[in-house]
């Protein structure tokens, strides 16, 4: 399951997101740190694939993807050697595959800032920084011992210190870690490392209601910052205030709703997708009678390890996949209509499963 961390300072509007994204009742209140331990909520990836894959086949159950938000204590300056709840925040947020980090985009007198004024380039680097430092210590460390361990002439160890030499210099010059590439032999080292600045990030700015559609001057900071410096960070407008109110509607006065607004999506829609696409994902389908299902995999995968996302049997005992577009699917009506006109492909090992692809899977253990 693929598992986002909203993170943010106090009182940019983190809680009351995860309360509209989930339902789940978080704290919600207007001092800094009223999310003390990390609440933890599922939500669906809206896809309307769904649907019309289930008007075919009629199942007993329709089962989307899954993410599953942490909301995680605001962070503050100084978190990184444990003020405020540092510790804690850094800890939680090693668990989490990206990062949507709330900026506040709003000005509301009557919601107090924790540094006292609106600037989301400044709230941002804060957040950075308390990261990186994070980072810099954990590679600091872990390069003193792999430094011993490569006097001895281990091959593995080399690689690490090289790597990590590489890590240090960009962290200690304020970049994220993710901006270093680690060559083919450092990437599983790269990847063991679990460093939090090495983490996907979206930005999610809270705006007024108004500014919804459009954004605001705020927004265009933001924008403005990342440019250059972080070009694969996506930026999501949301505003928290709406999502809440969203929560409160049926679906048909959702849309009327987001239509009066001037937006097609709603904020969880629009977090959904882009983490989707910072991580690299998309979705297959699967359907019969007892259910249709999709299943969240990494663009590139082959049939045998999107097999394994349903199981692990099914990716040791592979043979094929039966596969079909999601398109050709829905228009001839499926399975059966679909093999007598020859749409439906047997794929072997190497078959990279594409967006929307429709498969059955042949294995045997």
């Amino acid at each position: 399951m693929l598992r986002l961390g909203i993170v943010g300072l106090p009182n940019v509007g983190k809680s009351t997101l995860f309360n509209a994204l989930t339902s789940a009742g978080a704290l919600v209140a207007n001092y800094p740190f009223a999310t003390i331990e990390p609440n933890t909520g599922v939500v669906t990836v809206p896809d309307p694939r769904l649907t019309t894959l289930a008007d075919v086949v009629n199942p007993k159950q329709v089962v989307p993807a899954t993410v599953e938000f942490l909301d995680i204590a605001g962070l503050v300056k100084g978190a990184s050697e444990g003020e405020g709840l540092g510790n804690q925040f850094l800890a939680n947020i090693r668990e989490v595959d990206a990062i949507v980090h709330v900026v506040r985009c709003f000005d509301d007198d009557n919601v107090q800032h924790v540094s006292g004024s609106i600037d989301p380039v400044r709230d941002r680097e804060i957040i950075n920084i308390e990261l990186a430092l994070a980072d810099l210590a954990s590679v600091e460390r872990r390069e003193q011992k792999a430094m011993k361990v490569a006097r001895s002439g281990d091959a593995q160890a080399k690689i690490e210190v090289a790597l990590l030499g590489r890590l240090r210099e960009a962290l200690s010059a304020g970049q994220a870690a993710r901006l270093v590439v680690p060559t083919d032999e450092e990437r599983a080292a790269f990847r063991s490392f679990n460093l939090l600045t090495a983490k996907p990030v979206l930005y999610a700015a809270n705006v007024a209601e108004d500014d919804i559609a459009a954004g605001n001057t705020h927004v265009e900071l933001l924008r403005t910052a990342l440019a250059g410096e972080d070009e694969e960070a996506e930026i999501v407008i949301f505003s928290a205030q709406v999502e809440a109110e969203l929560a409160e509607l049926s679906a048909d006065e959702r849309r009327e709703f987001l239509e009066a607004l001037g937006v097609e999506e709603s904020g969880l829609d629009r977090l959904a997708h882009a983490a989707y696409h910072v991580l690299g994902l998309h979705s297959y389908f699967t359907a019969g009678e007892k259910e249709v299902r999709a299943w969240t995999i990494h663009q590139n995968d082959r049939a045998p390890a999107a097999a394994g996302v349903i199981h692990s049997d099914f990716e040791k005992g592979f043979i094929r996949a039966e596969t079909i577009s999601h398109a050709d699917f829905v228009e001839v009506g499926g399975w059966k209509p679909a093999r007598e006109r020859g749409l439906v492909r047997s794929e072997g090992k190497d078959y990279v499963v594409r967006d929307g692809d429709v498969i059955l899977f042949r294995f045997n253990v």
